[in-house]
Parts: C-alpha cells; sequence; structure tokens
C-alpha cells in the first residue's frame, strides 16, 4: 500500500465514478485534501443534500428538488410534444442545446431482453398516461440507435397503434450505438429539426 488509509479511500470513492482511472482518482483525492475545512465541509454537504432531495418528477421522470419539475411546470413549453429520452442526462444534453421548446420523458432505461429488463422495468407506462390525456401528441424517441433503442422504439409505437399520436424519432446523423448525452449540440440541434415521422 503507497497511500495512507484515509487516502486509498477516497481514491477508491472517485475510482467509482464513470471515467475516473487510478491516476485521475489520484489527481482528485490530492485536490479534495488541498481545500480548506470549509471547502470540504461545504462539498460533502452538497453530495450528502443531493443524494437526499433529488429524485425523478412525478410527471417525466426527470431529476428535480420538487414534485414536479421546472421543465414540466413550464407554461411556456409544449406539453403535446414529448421527446422520450434513456435518462436523465439526455435531458440536460438538450436544454443545453437550448432549442428545443417541448416536454420530456424519461425512461430510466431501454428493454434489453438479454440482461433481463423488461417494459414493467422501465418508465413507459406513465408515458401512456401522459398521451392519454392530451390531444394531438407528437413523441419524439430520442433514443440510441442501438439494439436496445430499436426494441424499446418498436415496443412504443406497437403500444401506441390506433391513438392520436404521431412518432418520430432523430434523424440519423447520430452515431450508431452513441449515448445522447455525449452529442455535441451542433449534431444533436440538426438531428432534432430533421427527425424523421415512424407513425402517425
Amino acid at each position: 500500500m503507497i497511500y495512507p488509509k484515509e487516502l486509498e479511500d477516497i481514491i477508491e470513492h472517485y475510482k467509482k465514478l464513470p471515467g475516473i482511472g487510478e491516476k485521475s482518482a489520484e489527481r482528485l483525492a490530492l485536490a479534495t485534501l488541498e481545500l480548506d475545512e470549509e471547502q470540504v465541509n461545504n462539498f460533502s454537504h452538497s453530495l450528502v443534500s443531493a443524494k437526499k432531495n433529488l429524485h425523478p418528477c412525478k410527471n417525466c421522470g426527470h431529476l428535480t428538488d420538487q414534485e414536479i419539475c421546472a421543465i414540466c411546470s413550464d407554461e411556456n413549453r409544449d406539453k403535446n410534444m414529448i421527446c422520450v429520452i434513456e435518462d436523465y442526462k439526455g435531458v440536460f444534453t438538450f436544454e443545453r442545446v437550448g432549442t428545443y421548446q417541448g416536454t420530456y420523458h424519461v425512461l430510466n432505461g431501454l428493454i434489453s431482453p438479454t440482461e433481463g429488463i423488461g417494459y414493467d422495468d422501465i418508465n413507459i407506462s406513465s408515458l401512456l398516461n401522459r398521451v392519454e390525456n392530451l390531444d394531438h401528441v407528437e413523441l419524439i424517441l430520442a433514443l440510441k440507435p442501438g439494439i436496445e433503442g430499436q426494441t424499446t422504439t418498436l415496443f412504443i409505437k406497437k403500444l401506441l397503434e390506433g391513438k392520436d399520436v404521431i412518432i418520430s424519432r432523430l434523424s440519423y446523423g447520430i452515431p450508431i450505438g452513441a449515448d445522447i448525452d455525449y452529442i455535441d449540440g451542433i449534431t444533436l440541434k440538426t438531428a432534432l429539426t430533421d427527425r424523421k415521422k415512424i407513425s402517425e
């Protein structure tokens, strides 16, 4: 062991974050130790507070500290246009682009029979409830174009057959298998503008 136990513990915690290897975790841990006590206390308080207070929006599943998120509560948003996203990170990506004025629905996963993830394991039933209570809805499926994304797309399309719903998907300018939250703003804006209708 080359680290003191307390430092090793911090490094191990940082290594649990995505994209953080041994060297990056060590740099972050050492940088954390250089913070003064007040900064460390504020940092730890923010983590605990976020974990305690952030939860899915009751309406769309996006991350919020309120019962209904700010996007769903915004009266200027087009409630009849719903962008369906795999997870809340994709919502932040769309919002950074700043051109989309509809609402969102976060599935919190995709259907994946190989991993044992089915319809009941993701947030589809509440999407159906939303659609039932709206008229002339357009669903924009912003799911990654892999096997799981295609399976989920086909399942949603089948569930909504005969409903007053237009279903479109993002343009395939997005690379196959890419996660929405890693797409640059220009590509995402183009894909949204050039979305393709897959049903009416």
